[in-house]
């Protein structure tokens, strides 16, 4: 298979390997196999399943396990060979697979959450496996022993999680539109700040280590960029889908962001470049710049005798405008803006056409996507979604040849 993709001519976006049909309903979760040619999938059908890929090119189920309750999560860790799968009913089961990838067997049951599970990690050092719910909190608990070793609640579901294993910092995105950072400890944990900036529910977190950058996807179509590391928490606003963004990954090694949205929208974006921060929206009683009223400012329409007028903001430089002031668009990719935004009429001049080249790359999954994951090292890619079906894909034309080194030919 490895030699066949990295022969193929560059066709500069995702190629679509192969599709997996059989699921009975959402595939909630589709994982690829390091090192194999193999994916594992956990659906709301109540069935975890391993492919493999055979001689005919076709991806077969190797392992088929009905679980007692729908499967809303998945972990799974290569080199020891467990997988954690997180239920409707609140459950995370621990499974180990055999070597040859044909047989699963049931190590244990944690009773991690009252509710839904939305997100699992496992680490392997200090051997927990760290959960999120629709119970509303975030708990650790011993793989040793399959004892709880804390929770942590928060004020609304808890949708997905990033565990930072050197520094034992969590970083969970809720419904309500915030990310709570979190250092854990063996029994308790403290909250170490809350990161506000979304209009939605928060879909989907990245944490990368090595620059210590964070990346959310929300519900509101937009990703944030969180420099946790430095420069005094620096946010980035990346805005260029159409529908709520799902799942995202960083490359590191390209510094390239791929993101996927629920309409199928596949994006790749550059943050090889210096961008610039979008502006807080500034707030006024009247127009920047013509100083008309706004409709809420009855003293200056009754001195002036005006109507009162509606309030925009302009997206690149953050100040409060009338329609009238502001009747330009314009994209803006250096600020993230990779379509066209309401901007004020003298940004709209300071815009040169070269400042709307785009900075990201977009492309057609065509299907629903929920869930999406990387295997970086081969530039591979899967997404799975509602309509049950799972794509596997090549990412190598639109995320750098460099990865390419990553494939090994059999």
């Amino acid at each position: 298979m490895a030699a066949e993709i990295h022969s193929r001519p560059q066709s500069s976006r995702p190629v679509l390997l192969s599709k997996v049909e059989g699921h009975q309903d959402v595939v909630s979760a589709a994982l690829l196999i390091p090192k194999e040619d193999g994916v594992i999938t956990a659906s709301e059908d109540r069935t975890i399943r391993v492919w493999l890929k055979r001689d005919s090119g076709q991806y077969w189920p190797s392992i088929y396990h009905t679980m007692s309750s729908p499967c809303s999560a998945m972990a799974y860790h290569h080199d020891s060979r467990r997988i954690f799968v997180g239920q409707d009913n609140g459950a995370i089961m621990e499974f180990h697979i055999s070597e040859d990838f044909n047989k699963m067997n049931f190590v244990k049951t944690y009773p991690a959450h009252q509710n839904r599970v939305s997100a699992i990690t496992f680490c392997l050092v200090s051997e927990w496996v760290i959960s999120t719910g629709h119970d509303k909190c975030i708990s650790w608990m011993c793989t040793r022993s399959g004892s709880m070793l804390g929770r942590h609640y928060f004020t609304s579901w808890a949708s997905c999680l990033q565990y930072d294993y050197e520094t034992r910092h969590a970083f969970v995105g809720d419904y309500s539109g915030q990310i709570t950072l979190l250092k854990l400890e063996q029994n308790t944990c403290s909250v170490i700040t809350t990161l506000k900036g979304h209009e939605g529910s928060i879909t989907s977190l990245w944490w990368d280590p090595v620059q210590r950058l964070l990346f959310s996807g929300a519900s509101d179509h937009s990703i944030i960029m969180w420099d946790i590391g430095g420069r005094k928490g620096r946010t980035l606003l990346l805005q260029g889908h159409h529908d709520k963004v799902q799942a995202i990954c960083y490359i590191q090694l390209t510094r390239q962001l791929v993101s996927c949205s629920a309409d199928g929208g596949i994006a790749v974006w550059n943050m090889d470049i210096s961008r610039e921060e979008a502006p807080q929206w500034l707030e006024s009683d009247s127009c920047q710049k013509c100083e008309q009223p706004f409709f809420w400012n009855i003293k200056q329409m009754w001195d002036t005798k005006t109507l009162g007028l509606r309030q925009h903001h302009c997206r690149k430089c953050g100040q409060a405008v009338c329609g009238k002031c502001s009747t330009k668009r314009s994209s803006y990719p250096i600020m993230g803006f990779e379509f066209q935004v309401r901007v004020c009429d003298s940004c709209f001049e300071s815009i040169k056409d070269e400042d709307r080249t785009s900075l990201a790359t977009f492309h057609e999954g065509k299907h629903n996507i929920s869930h999406m994951s990387m295997d970086i090292s081969r530039g591979l890619m899967v997404t799975c979604g509602s309509d049950r079906i799972v794509k596997i894909w090549d990412m190598t034309p639109v995320v750098g040849c460099s990865l390419a080194t990553g494939f090994s030919s059999r």
